[in-house]
């Protein structure tokens, strides 16, 4: 049903001059609840050339989808005298939580680097926006470890051949979410691509939000911080006490 929607409304804007992006997600809204194994996101849609003709062989599809940006410190851990120290530091104004990107192509066959790092199209493009005056080899140094670790994490990630174009005109690429994603609003940009130049975009919102007993919790540290801290420091000694207790019996 979604895909006759799709190119029912790609027909109905096909007297435009530019190219056309229908894009849809599978889920608008992921609802994260006590147990949370992570999801997977279908990301389509469908394109159409200006003359109205099929043309998904013509184009590249790229998709991008972000999480919710915030600052972040970075620190570099050094060998002294035998013990792993706190050595250099940077910040960045912004990185995003969660940064995924999935293509039809190879990213190095489809733009140059110039296009792919103004639209962002990889995790070696990632705007991070350091603060300060910071020395570049540093700042490449820095923004390695943080793409790094985060990809550890399954966090960031890259599928260069993710996407799937089908009957010249429908396009589709799946996306997983892991359990430890931040919650809030995510973005998903998709963008045609033919003889390496961005002909058309269009994005699609996906809200994360958690459900539940986790929801009460999460409301409850920001409206009540007081509060909710000291009940957490009071479980702590608490059940530190009961397990004490129960140790001490054995």
């Amino acid at each position: 049903m979604r895909w006759a929607f799709l190119l029912v409304a790609a027909l109905m804007l096909s007297g435009q001059r530019d190219a056309i992006l229908v894009p849809e997600v599978s889920q608008s809204e992921v609802q994260v609840r006590q147990g949370f194994t992570g999801t997977e996101l279908l990301l389509f849609g469908a394109i159409l050339d200006p003359a109205g003709r099929r043309a998904g062989a013509q184009y590249d599809i790229v998709v991008v989808l972000k999480g919710p940006s915030a600052p972040i410190r970075m620190r570099e851990k050094e060998r002294i005298l035998g013990i792993w120290m706190n050595a250099e530091s940077t910040d960045f104004r912004s990185a995003p939580s969660f940064f995924a990107v999935a293509s039809s192509r190879p990213i190095d066959q489809i733009v140059d680097e110039r296009t792919a790092a103004i639209y962002e199209l990889g995790t070696n493009w990632i705007q991070l926006s350091p603060t300060g005056q910071i020395d570049p080899e540093k700042q490449l140094r820095f923004s390695d470890g943080l793409v790094e670790q985060r990809e550890r994490k399954g966090l960031y990630k890259e599928d260069m051949k993710g996407v799937r174009v089908s009957e010249q005109v429908l396009y589709q690429a799946r996306i997983s979410l892991p359990s430890n994603v931040v919650t809030g609003r995510y973005t998903a940009e998709t963008f045609a691509i033919t003889n390496g130049r961005v002909i058309a975009s269009a994005t699609a919102d996906v809200e994360v939000r958690k459900v539940g007993f986790e929801r009460f919790i999460e409301v409850a540290s920001q409206r009540w911080a007081l509060i909710y801290g000291m009940v957490a420091v009071f479980l702590s000694v608490g059940m530190g006490w009961l397990a004490g207790r129960v140790f001490a019996r054995i």
